[in-house]
């Protein structure tokens, strides 16, 4: 099982290269670059590109709507080229809060729209003529909507790979099924081992039946917090807010992805509880309701002993890499959890 981390997307590109340049070295195989409201993705794993030597380089993610598919394609392109091959293209939808609310670009069709990306992404690194006729793009434009000038073109540059593996984050039953069948790689989100299956089972069977077996076996991504000590324990109490943001907030009733999966973990009333508190203002009061039981089943919080089982757990499901988020304050304690997880799987 591989060791992924993604970095804060606050931060400033150059402590952060230094203190990947340290995980590179404890063990650390991927490092996840975000884009949210933020600075931009690209911008921080080019930087990230020249600082590291062997460690893989992920978009975690980039966001579907907010560049052309062929501008996604160049980008991913530039950035294998400049890593010697170490990039990952991870794609999402996002939500609509931030393509909306910041982008100003409607939020539709978002399992559509990824089938195209991607297999438009994949005939550039190939460099073919692009002509592509889709339901959501077209290129090139047709005359009746442009200049008529528009001429099919390839990619001036030889990629270092014409297949860079593509992870898609996807958390529905249709966007799991895509994943499952058209990317290298999955990243759901608050994955919990012993319920995964009954949760996505389906969705990733219908995919892999459909699945080019060129692509090979599929990365599943999960996204644990990580804390290895005796006394650790009351550290999974900092995760509540999150999973408080997420269930809560991220939506309103009815139109929450988060809150839909809390449910069918088993949740449903604790998760209606925390958004009806969410959604009033009662952010603090949200975080106390939501259950110890899924926050210690989420996570590898807790004694060596306790978080190997757990690491276990994940693997039995069919996890292939822990993409985790460490729960210390300083880069050598980031750098020391990362080296105790290696030992443990």
């Amino acid at each position: 099982m591989r060791i992924g981390l993604g970095i804060n997307y606050a931060g400033g590109f150059k402590e952060v290269a230094a203190e990947v340049a340290d995980l590179e070295r404890a063990g650390l195989d991927i490092v996840f670059v975000p884009e949210a409201y933020s600075f931009d993705a690209v911008s921080a794993l080019g930087y990230l590109a020249a600082r590291t030597d062997h460690v893989q380089l992920a978009s975690g993610i980039l966001q579907l709507y907010t560049r052309t598919p062929t501008l996604t394609a160049m980008s991913a392109a530039g950035l294998d080229y400049v890593s010697d091959g170490r990039f990952i293209l991870g794609l999402g939808a996002s939500g609509p809060q931030v393509i909306e609310g910041f982008h100003g670009v409607p939020y539709d069709a978002p399992i559509g729209r990824t089938r195209e990306v991607v297999e438009i992404c994949r005939r550039v690194w190939r460099r073919e003529r692009l002509e592509f006729e889709g339901k959501y793009y077209r290129v090139p434009l047709p005359a009746e909507r442009g200049t008529g000038l528009g001429k099919p073109l390839k990619l001036i540059n030889h990629p270092v790979r014409e297949r860079i593996p593509v992870l898609l984050a996807a958390l529905g039953p249709k966007n799991v099924e895509l994943a499952a069948e058209i990317a290298e790689g999955w990243q759901p989100i608050f994955f919990l081992p012993e319920r995964a299956h009954d949760v996505w089972g389906d969705a990733l069977a219908a995919g892999r039946a459909r699945r080019d077996p060129s692509l090979g076996e599929l990365e599943v991504f999960a996204g644990p917090a990580l804390a290895i000590g005796e006394d650790v324990e009351p550290l999974r109490e900092f995760v509540k807010p999150h999973l408080a943001l997420y269930i809560g907030g991220m939506g309103a009733k009815g139109k929450n992805f988060y809150h839909t999966l809390a449910t069918k973990y088993g949740y449903g009333a604790e998760a209606d509880r925390i958004q009806e508190l969410y959604l009033a203002g009662k952010k603090e009061e949200a975080a106390k309701v939501v259950p110890d039981d899924l926050v210690r089943d989420i996570s590898l919080i807790g004694p060596a002993g306790f978080v190997k089982e757990r690491v276990a757990a994940f693997a039995a499901a069919g996890v292939t890499v822990l993409n985790v988020v460490p729960m210390a304050a300083t880069p050598a304690d980031r750098v020391k959890l990362i080296e105790q997880l290696r030992e443990l799987v």
